[in-house]
């Protein structure tokens, strides 16, 4: 028996994911995004109109994923599933449960590993030689949820966040394409998260970009590359101008910037003020 499914995003994460179940030849009977005034300049925002004209899906558009039209119209839809994908607003018990099978979520760590926020420039700052994308069945929980699947992703000393990005949404679509037909068809077996292992992560602000004297050339090395391009970038100040850089080279002898243990020469930047 087919399920009905409904899809939540307004970036370009999302997007790729329902390209990807239409791609292999799914369908979707409900889109969710947020009206067109929301949100305009967050990263990777996207508009769902073309896609749903294309495939002639009903979309509504709202201000919160917790607003009574959601619950209704997953309601009158008759949805088995809702994935809400690259949506910052959590989710309440009256969403989850509006959908007979529940909701769907993907976090980019391997779960339960790196709850949280700011997943992407983490990985790279705590030098993890690997992380990845957990699909997950949301609960009242901050990334707490049964495990559905994973997609493992290699760091190295050369990743920086655009690299990273790129493979996380990559995954993103290929977890979509491995466990669609097990969703679709009732074979999810999701598996409950070891919570002795899990870790949080906290925010991160553009401010904590600030490279500083006191750190290594390590340390300056990966912060430079886990805050690039789609994020702020890292920087630095000379007097009353901010150089804003989004690559560097370290060097234990010379360079532009004193660290503790050597130097640090920016590549790309930009002079502000």
């Amino acid at each position: 028996m087919s399920r009905k499914i409904a899809f939540a995003t307004c970036v370009q994460l999302g997007l790729s994911c329902i390209e990807e179940i239409y791609r292999i030849g799914g369908n979707l009977d409900l889109l969710i995004s947020l009206n067109d005034g929301r949100d305009k300049k967050k990263s990777g925002r996207v508009y769902l109109d073309a896609i749903a004209e294309k495939y002639n899906v009903p979309l509504i558009k709202i201000n919160n994923i917790n607003d009574a039209e959601v619950i209704e119209s997953l309601k009158e839809h008759n949805i088995d599933w809702l994935f809400i994908i690259g949506w910052s607003q959590i989710a309440r018990k009256d969403v989850l449960n509006a959908p007979s099978k529940g909701c769907i979520g993907m976090h980019p760590t391997l779960l339960p590993i790196g709850r949280g926020r700011a997943a992407i420039p983490w990985a790279i700052i705590k030098g993890l030689d690997k992380t990845g994308v957990t699909m997950f069945k949301l609960d009242e929980g901050v990334d707490t949820g049964d495990i559905i699947g994973q997609g493992v992703i290699e760091i190295n000393k050369g990743t920086t966040a655009t690299k990273l990005y790129k493979k996380v949404n990559d995954t993103h679509v290929e977890l979509i394409s491995k466990y669609w037909g097990d969703i679709v068809n009732d074979k999810v077996n999701p598996i409950k998260q070891d919570d002795s292992k899990a870790t949080e992560w906290p925010g991160r602000k553009p401010e904590d970009g600030e490279l500083s004297r006191s750190m290594t050339m390590d340390e300056a090395d990966k912060l430079v590359r886990a805050v690039t391009h789609p994020y702020p970038g890292a920087f630095y100040k000379v007097n009353d101008r901010v150089i804003r850089v989004w690559s560097a080279k370290v060097d234990s002898s010379e360079g532009e910037i004193k660290l503790r243990d050597g130097y640090l020469t920016p590549i790309d930047y930009e002079i502000e003020g």
